[in-house]
């Protein structure tokens, strides 16, 4: 049995305060998600999920999201081995947005540049221009090696 949702609440009170979790998906139907991971707090990505994906997160307790350049639902680590256990759900007080506090299997990398986060960079300027900087150049992976079995 899939689990469904509620459509959400026009009364804030109710949206804010009340027990139903009814997530509000936005026009293209997702929802973002913020994921950590659980032991440390380490902000390791940030995704889409839609309902179906939000909904086998909850089931399974192994996280789920909506690839929107695939156009498809992903089942994260399942090709690196780096599943993300679901330690604890929670929602921001409209419900648009989900927080994942996970553990990471395998290699404990989240980026599929082998990096342990997908916040690996930092912007700042160089002259009136934005620059990025590597400041996590950590690989626990060889991206090619676990991804490219052509």
């Amino acid at each position: 049995m899939t689990l469904t949702f509620e459509t959400p609440s026009s009364n804030n009170a109710e949206l804010e305060n009340g027990p139903a979790f009814t997530p509000r998906f936005d026009e293209k139907g997702l929802i973002t998600a913020v994921v950590t991971d659980a032991r440390d707090g380490e902000l390791l990505m940030v995704a889409h999920m839609n309902a179906e994906a939000l909904a086998l997160t909850i089931e399974t307790g192994v996280a789920h999201y909506y690839s929107r350049s695939r156009k498809s639902l992903w089942k994260k680590g399942e090709s690196s081995g780096n599943l993300q256990t679901v330690k604890e759900i929670r929602t921001d007080c409209d419900q648009d947005a989900i927080w994942l506090k996970v553990s990471v299997a395998g290699h404990d990398a989240t980026c599929h540049t082998g990096r342990r986060s997908c916040f690996y960079r930092t912007v700042g300027t160089d002259g009136g221009r934005a620059t990025v900087t590597i400041t996590d150049d950590i690989r626990h992976f060889d991206p090619t090696e676990v991804y490219d079995k052509n």
